[in-house]
């Protein structure tokens, strides 16, 4: 079967996994993932695609598992994207209304949002998407919802976010390729912010960091309103090269390493811990201390926090974040690794796990690493309930022309018809006795002016003689 409207399907593009959710909502609002699948991604290098075969192929693989675990036939996705050549800029439109006294409507505010798609890029760049921070009517600043107002200046600060054409084109490319339709390209620190903040959090001012395999994403909210998002060109898969090339082993075996042994404080671990390595083709094992591993781990992590630092500082608003830090993604499961951000940034900081709107889920779901992957299904689903209150309120504006008036009855009293033929031959008898008049006087006219000349012409005659 093809799958229903209610249902939303997540597409998480990442530089290690490739992961499809199935999500659907239930009567108390909550989201249920029917299905999950994943599958590695070998042609994915920092949030970029760089090989679109195997890239096409883990997507349809993804894919096929989802469909098998939820029952349902998947042909459109929301796709997530980052990578480092994605920037943002504040930009204010405005709108001048034609009426001052008409209610502002939902079609003015989308209309002074799709303008925001016009303005001018660098060459190779797009606009990807548009959000709203706060509205200003007729000078009157700090709206949230200006549906519904009078006014006859509307304007809006918004959040823009740009990324290359090419690598948006090859997303979209790898997806079609896969057989399905991309409905909505979505930043992946907006999407994880979903699953992961409160609404409390966002108000209160808050910075989501995502550490993902190749790339680690910002998005800083207060008041309720996105107020800065980057993305950091460095992720776990710098982490695991730092161990292979520091401990002399194999990559497979740093990640490994890295899983199961690795911690973001070295301080945290004991000298004496050992760990035990098999040699490659009979060659003798290697040991490794644990705590020199946290402090090859600990370097690196460091590095990433004070470029996540930086980037908060940059955006004029960490003395705002009265809720500190959240810390979610592949990343985040890492031990020790809040009490290393609380150490560098001096801010509270905890895991985030996209627990926020789930109904129920496995394990896996509610891993930090599938924060992005839920965060697109209720992503999908606010694209979908803001199309619908578009529609809703187009219909609620729509005013049909106004019927023809209906043409008047012929069934009218003998009694009328006749009195109304009495008037009318009563009306032509005094106009044809007007014209009577008219001709006779303009017959005595005639004559008058004839017998004046002729009387001159006598005198003209005589007075010669």
């Amino acid at each position: 079967m093809s799958i229903p409207t209610e249902f939303v399907v997540g597409l998480d593009i990442g530089t290690t996994k490739i992961a499809a959710l199935v999500g659907r909502k239930n009567e108390h609002g909550k989201l249920e993932i029917l299905g999950m699948g994943k599958a590695p991604s070998p042609g994915v290098s920092r949030g970029v695609v760089t090989h679109i075969t195997p890239t096409v192929e883990s997507i349809r693989e993804a894919i096929r598992l989802a469909e098998e675990k939820s029952g349902v036939t998947i042909r459109e996705v929301n796709v997530g994207i980052a990578g480092q050549h994605i920037r943002s800029i504040q930009h204010r439109g405005v709108k001048i209304r034609d009426s001052f006294e008409d209610e502002i409507t939902r079609h003015d505010v989308e209309a002074l949002r799709k303008d925001m798609f016009k303005l001018v890029m660098q060459p190779g760049e797009k606009i990807i998407n548009v959000i709203p921070q706060e509205y200003i009517v007729d000078n009157e600043q700090g709206i949230t919802d200006p549906i519904g107002m009078s006014g006859g200046r509307l304007e809006a600060n918004f959040h823009v976010i740009i990324a290359q054409v090419a690598a948006v084109n090859n997303i979209k490319k790898c997806v079609e390729k896969a057989g399905l339709n991309v409905l909505d390209i979505t930043l992946e620190p907006i999407a994880s912010a979903q699953s992961v903040l409160h609404e409390e959090e966002k108000e209160a001012g808050i910075a989501l960091v995502d550490i993902g395999g190749g790339t680690t994403d910002l998005a800083i909210f207060q008041d309720n309103i996105i107020r800065h998002t980057a993305v950091i060109p460095f992720g776990g898969n710098v982490i695991s090269e730092d161990i292979k090339e520091g401990c002399s082993i194999i990559r497979r075996q740093a990640e490994l390493l890295k899983l199961k042994f690795g911690s973001a404080l070295a301080s945290e671990n004991q000298e004496n811990e050992i760990v035990s390595i098999p040699g490659l083709r009979g060659r003798p094992a290697k040991e490794i201390s644990v705590k020199n591993l946290a402090r090859i781990i600990e370097a690196r992590m460091t590095e990433i926090i004070e470029q996540v630092y930086y980037e908060i500082k940059n955006s004029g608003f960490e003395s705002r974040l009265i809720a500190g830090l959240v810390v979610t993604g592949g990343g985040a499961q890492m031990k020790h690794i809040a009490q290393l951000f609380e150490f560098t940034t001096g801010m509270d900081t905890r895991i985030g796990y996209p627990t926020e709107h789930l109904a129920a889920g496995t394990e896996e779901i509610t891993s930090p690493s599938y924060s992005t992957g839920v965060g697109l299904v209720l992503e999908g689903y606010y694209i979908n309930e803001y199309q619908a209150k578009l529609a809703d309120n187009a219909q609620d504006n729509y005013s049909p022309s106004p019927p023809i008036a209906p043409v008047a009855p012929v069934s009218e009293p003998i009694e009328s018809v006749t009195d109304e033929m009495d008037e009318a031959a009563s009306a032509e008898a005094e106009t044809n006795e007007l014209d009577e008049d008219m001709t006779s006087f303009g017959t005595k006219r005639s004559s008058w002016f004839q017998d004046l000349f002729d009387k001159t012409r006598k005198y003209l005659e005589e007075d010669e003689d």
